[in-house]
């Protein structure tokens, strides 16, 4: 039996009080944190699905003249509004459509000199009327420049001075005081997204044009990176139908890819032995004498034409749970792509 003290208690008591509150409170906070951040979710979602109705004729009629402009599309705006312009200027320009950012504030300040006369702007802004804006319209309209408004306010200065509104109205914030610009970035953003998309698809933009501008990285890699490309450093493991079981191992050891390909009368491709084969087979039985590269084969290997995409390759590899492709060029094996070719290339 343990005594304590009676103050030994109380402290024991306050520990345990302390402790639950400690859980109760996370607990909540917990709950808040998730109620809260399906509240955001949800808000923007319908706002944006909201921007559905909003799509007119301004909508349409402003992909035709970016279409038939000789010029690029400047993206400007202020503040939030100035980051989103500048994620859709990125977006127009990876998807064929010529396109500069235009900071607002620097525009009245000299930057205004980039923006040419074939040039189409699109101005963001949630309420159409800051300072910034309301300076740099009038000289847009004064050098006869076609303009955009992207807002959220279509009885605004700028939409009322705009050639095509996009109306990108929200019901309100997902800020709880309704003020930090939240579900009206993510409108522009989503209407902006929708543009740049129309233009691709009225452009005939294909994935091998989007190649030519994504060249570097692992996305650039998967849209233009060939079998053949992979394969070049890899030496070509093949024996005859009729090579011995020391001829295969000879092979599948001294090129160091863990299998070799079999071919048969004429160099057709027949089969492929893998280490794992080998294993199976002497699992099976010890007595290997008089065996054949035929005898151990597995038939219809599955393989690769060299002009096919590495990220093919890969798509075949997981679809078949395999590790590696004999490469083919036509008829003629000409080597082996493996999943560690694949992962050094950054595709996987």
């Amino acid at each position: 039996m343990v005594f304590r003290s009676e103050g030994q208690s109380e402290r024991l008591l306050l520990y345990l009080c302390t402790k639950l509150l400690i859980t109760q409170v996370k607990l909540k906070l917990t709950k808040n944190i998730k109620t809260t951040a399906v509240r955001v979710l949800l808000n923007e979602s319908e706002a944006i699905a909201k921007l559905v109705d909003r799509l007119n004729g301004d909508f349409e009629a402003c992909v035709s003249r970016i279409l038939q402009s000789k010029g690029r599309v400047v993206v400007t705006g202020v503040g939030k509004s100035a980051i989103i312009a500048s994620k859709i200027v990125a977006t127009l320009n990876s998807t064929g459509t010529p396109a500069l950012f235009m900071h607002a504030a620097d525009a009245i300040h000299g930057d205004l000199g980039m923006v040419q006369q074939e040039d189409v702007v699109i101005c963001i802004s949630k309420s159409g009327n800051t300072p910034e804006i309301k300076v740099l319209i009038p000289l847009l309209k004064q050098a006869q420049i076609t303009l955009v408004a992207l807002v959220s306010n279509i009885t605004s200065f700028l939409a009322q001075e705009a050639d095509f509104v996009l109306d990108a109205s929200i019901a309100e914030e997902a800020c709880p005081h309704n003020l930090t610009p939240t579900t009206s970035t993510t409108a522009h953003l989503a209407l902006g997204d929708a543009l740049a998309i129309c233009l691709l698809e009225a452009r005939g933009f294909s994935s091998s044009d989007f190649a030519k501008y994504h060249p570097g990285g692992t996305l650039g890699k998967q849209l233009y990176l060939k079998v053949g490309d992979v394969i070049s450093k890899n030496q070509i493991p093949v024996v005859d139908e009729q090579a011995t079981l020391a001829e295969v191992i000879l092979e599948i050891s001294s090129k160091r890819l863990g299998a070799t390909a079999v071919q048969g009368r004429g160099g057709a491709l027949i089969g492929i032995i893998t280490d794992g084969d080998l294993r199976r087979m002497l699992q099976k039985s010890l007595h290997i004498e008089g065996i054949k590269a035929i005898d151990i084969m597995t038939q219809y290997p599955k393989h690769i034409g060299i002009e096919e995409f590495a990220v093919g390759a890969l798509q075949l590899m997981k679809k078949h749970n395999i590790t590696q492709l004999v490469a083919m060029d036509g008829d003629k094996i000409v080597g082996f792509i493996h999943i560690h070719d694949l992962m050094k290339e950054g595709i996987v």
